[in-house]
């Protein structure tokens, strides 16, 4: 069985509000009938929504002499509170009037991990700059170029390692991979700052599986990058290897000292900045040759809201990122 609220005393002892209403306009207008004329009313109507509201209050609000009418102290101390009140109703209705119809809508699709570490953190600055568009994120691992939608929504926009040559979309190039090993300054600390390829075999390696995730082919977990410098993995090594594939995951592993993992440089380029993450090699895998694409319908070319949004990002990952930004206005 349901069990029955119980009744809220503030709105069940309130006044009514069309009684209020009454009682302001008459207050400000010191004359029933100015009052009446105001709200667009009788007369007779503002008397009777006063008595009644008068009846509930169990007070006199207005001292009565002939045609005009003044406030009694109750009435006083009752007109200062309604006339408020009904002042930020009044002002808050303008605002939401004023600009809901101005809002513009613009949906954006990436991956979960550049949805935290770089669109997030500098997110705020676009509010800031256009704060008539409003954002809508979506952030998924399966990201889908084609005419189906991602996970029942249907995105703007995508910023992804997707190319999309379809007909009527557009795809600039905005940054390349740069890969390299990342860790808390305590973890490097406790191995005593090796910085090597092959001392990595000695660590606790944090490694990206391809299970789950988009973009497979172009995948690159701890055996790639070893190998691209000409370390094998041993089989003999016996710390500990920990896989996952989700990495978010990864870098708060990292960051909370338990490994080493493979930083993506657009990904950990802020972290490290703030000492959060530090860099444990020289050596970097660099894919120049494979870049992360804007990509959009070629009629939102003129579209307000996807132009501001594209200004601002480009500008920002050439600001963030110049290292290996490419993208251009």
């Amino acid at each position: 069985m349901v069990k029955q609220m119980e009744p809220d005393q503030t709105l069940v002892k309130m006044p009514s509000l069309r009684a209020v209403k009454s009682f302001v306009a008459a207050a400000k207008y010191q004359n029933f009938t100015r009052a009446a004329e105001s709200l667009c009313v009788t007369q007779a109507a503002i008397s009777r929504q006063i008595r009644e509201l008068e009846f509930s209050l169990g007070v006199e609000l207005f001292q009565r002499s002939g045609r005009t009418v003044s406030l009694t102290d109750a009435g006083t101390k009752f007109y200062d509170a309604a006339y408020l009140s009904f002042m930020n109703i009044s002002q808050a209705a303008q605002r939401i009037q004023k600009v809901a119809p101005e809002k513009q809508e613009l949906s954006i699709c990436c991956t979960p991990a550049f949805t935290s570490f770089w669109l997030t953190p500098y997110l705020k600055d676009f509010f800031n700059q256009a704060p008539d568009v409003h954002i809508s994120v979506i952030s998924t691992s399966h990201l889908i170029h084609d005419h189906q939608s991602v996970s029942g929504a249907n995105p703007d926009v995508y910023i992804s390692k997707v190319y999309d040559p379809r007909d009527g979309y557009k795809s600039i190039p905005l940054f390349y991979d740069v890969i390299y090993p990342v860790c808390s300054p305590e973890y490097l600390a406790q191995h005593n700052d090796t910085n090597d390829v092959e001392s990595l075999l000695e660590m606790d390696l944090l490694d990206l599986t391809p299970y789950g995730r988009d973009q497979v082919a172009e995948h690159v977990d701890w055996n790639v990058w070893l190998k691209s410098f000409g370390v094998n993995d041993s089989e003999e090594r016996v710390e500990k290897y920990f896989s996952a594939n989700d990495y978010c995951m990864l870098i708060q592993m990292a960051t909370a000292g338990q490994g080493v993992c493979l930083g993506w440089h657009h990904l950990v380029d802020k972290l490290v900045a703030e000492g959060k993450l530090v860099r444990m090699t020289e050596q970097a895998l660099t894919f120049t040759e494979k870049c992360h694409y804007l990509s959009y319908p070629e009629k939102f070319e003129g579209n307000p809201a996807f132009v501001q949004f594209r200004t601002w990002l480009m500008e920002n990952l050439q600001r963030t990122l110049p290292d290996v930004s490419i993208a251009t206005h």
